[in-house]
């Protein structure tokens, strides 16, 4: 199941992982990321163990989706050592999500 990743767990759940960390930028009433979500779900069951999947809700985390200049969503965006390394805007299929995160394993 992806995390919920917060303003404040942000830097411990994202920048300090030793694993890549791919993160869902959403918010409840759109429509494309409630598409998307189940598609999240999916990508954090099949990395279990292999890469850290979260989710951030943009209108309760503004600082960080300020931070990565979030202006569309849902975005996605892939850290690696606390850099960012892929971005993917809009809803984006489960096999073009995993070949993104599976470069960075």
């Amino acid at each position: 199941m992806a995390l919920e990743i917060t303003d404040s767990s942000f830097q411990e759940t994202v920048l300090k992982s030793d694993k890549p960390v791919l993160v869902d930028f959403w918010a409840v009433w759109c429509g494309p990321c409630r598409t998307l979500g189940p598609i999240i779900e999916e990508v954090a069951a099949d990395f279990e163990g292999k890469a850290v999947v979260g989710k951030v809700d943009v209108d309760n985390n503004q600082e960080i989706s300020m931070q990565y200049g979030i202006r569309n969503i849902p975005t996605v965006l892939i850290f690696k050592n606390g850099e960012v390394v892929d971005k993917l805007v809009g809803v984006t299929p489960k096999e073009i999500i995993a070949e993104k995160l599976s470069a960075h394993l």
